[in-house]
């Protein structure tokens, strides 16, 4: 069937670190936001993962571009020319005679300016689509974990992501309030490049400092249960340019992007301020939902607890949250009349 398919409909979580695309409610395509190009042509020389094996470690021929900064696009050339590659990869595996019509949602920020939003359409019409829907982040999160969005109920998403923290209240298939900051993972990774820097006068880079994160990222620097043992990591001193060994610990990785994490805080605080009483107490209720990759961040749904008296829980598979509700939302485009085309 794969031969003669004439159409197609995909939905992508296009995020600043990864992004995810989605087919019949099954992920078909996980790969790194990042394209490489070769600069004497111009010709894309990988995308995804192999293009990530490039980054920072390229020759004066290489170029490799993450399209997304922040969780929106910045370069415009490049997004496409990823969005095309991707896509390319896929009917290569499902070995199309030819390139199908697509239907397309893709999810954006919900604090995406005009012109941000049309350039995601725009990228997305380029790659080949023939219809292409939008979905605010927050709101597809809340799909994704099994909420009922157009229930006349409240409910509150923190989804933390790469490049931005989604914060949203959901209620009637709207959004009641929101807050949407660029303080993320991409922050806590520079956190912890700047901190190494100054603290132990070693340079790494972004894929080291997110290789930190993954192993020993806190945001307690008292772990009652699942403290991660130390981690090493080599650096070139900022001195002599040696080969320096650090072993670095969670407290210390705590302490380190705090700062991110208190205006992460200060966003959620803003959004509960903002909240409609009647709605407020639905949210004392039920609870506040964490997702995206941060969600994984060791005792961040604790510390938030804790922060604001509510209880902040983590979702099943809260990194796939926002991929699984744009992919439900591709079934329902013609009853979900909060998508933007």
């Amino acid at each position: 069937m794969g031969f003669f398919s004439f159409r197609q409909d995909l939905a992508i979580d296009l995020g600043t670190a990864n992004t995810i695309i989605m087919k019949d409610g099954q992920i078909i395509l996980d790969e790194p936001s990042v394209v490489a190009f070769d600069k004497r042509t111009n010709e894309v020389l990988a995308v995804g993962t192999e293009a990530r094996k490039m980054y920072e470690k390229g020759h004066a021929y290489i170029e490799t571009i993450r399209p997304l900064k922040d969780g929106v696009i910045a370069d415009f050339n490049a997004a496409e020319q990823m969005l095309r590659s991707l896509i390319k990869m896929i009917n290569k595996r499902n070995r199309r005679l030819f390139a199908p019509s697509l239907k397309l949602v893709i999810c954006i920020p919900s604090g995406s300016t005009e012109v941000e939003t049309r350039a995601v359409h725009d990228s997305g019409e380029q790659a080949g689509g023939r219809e292409v829907y939008m979905i605010f982040e927050p709101m597809a999160a809340a799909i994704g974990i099994g909420l009922d969005v157009l229930a006349p109920e409240g409910n509150m998403i923190v989804d933390i992501g790469g490049g931005t923290t989604e914060i949203a209240v959901i209620s009637y298939g709207g959004i009641a309030t929101k807050q949407s900051i660029r303080i993320a993972g991409d922050e806590f990774t520079m956190d912890i490049m700047e901190h190494l820097r100054r603290a132990h006068n070693v340079r790494i880079g972004e894929r080291t400092a997110e290789d930190i994160k993954i192993n020993v990222g806190s945001a307690l620097k008292e772990l009652n249960e699942d403290a991660p043992e130390e981690y090493t990591i080599w650096g070139a001193d900022q001195m002599d340019t040696l080969p320096r060994e650090i072993k670095i610990n969670y407290t210390e990785i705590a302490g380190c992007i705090d700062k991110s994490i208190v205006k992460i805080e200060k966003a959620i605080l803003d959004t509960l301020e903002a909240t409609p009483p009647e709605l407020y107490g639905d949210i004392v209720k039920n609870g506040i939902y964490l997702t995206g990759g941060g969600a994984l961040l060791r005792g961040l749904s604790k510390r938030l607890t804790d922060r604001f008296g509510i209880a902040f829980q983590v979702p099943d598979d809260p990194l796939h949250a926002v991929a699984k509700g744009t992919a439900v939302a591709l079934k329902n485009t013609d009853n979900f009349n909060f998508l933007i085309r």
